[in-house]
C-alpha cells in the first residue's frame, strides 16, 4: 500500500501516482458505494484509491 507518510503536498505535483488524478464521475447503486467503502476502510485508503488499485491491475 503507498503513504504519503513524510511526504509533504505540493499543489500540482503528485504523491502517491505517476500522474495527477482528475475529477470523475461514477453512478453507482448504494450496495456497491457501501461495500467500496467497508473494503476501502479495512485496507485503511480511500474509495478513490481503491477504485484506483482495481483500475491500475486490469490487463489488456
Amino acid at each position: 500500500m503507498s503513504t504519503r507518510k513524510g511526504k509533504k503536498p505540493v499543489k500540482n505535483v503528485p504523491l502517491l501516482h505517476e500522474e495527477l488524478k482528475s475529477r470523475h464521475c461514477v453512478w453507482l447503486t448504494p450496495t456497491a458505494w457501501d461495500k467500496l467503502q467497508k473494503k476501502a476502510t479495512s485496507d485503511g485508503i480511500s474509495v478513490s484509491e481503491l477504485l484506483e488499485k482495481i483500475a491500475t491491475e486490469i490487463e489488456f
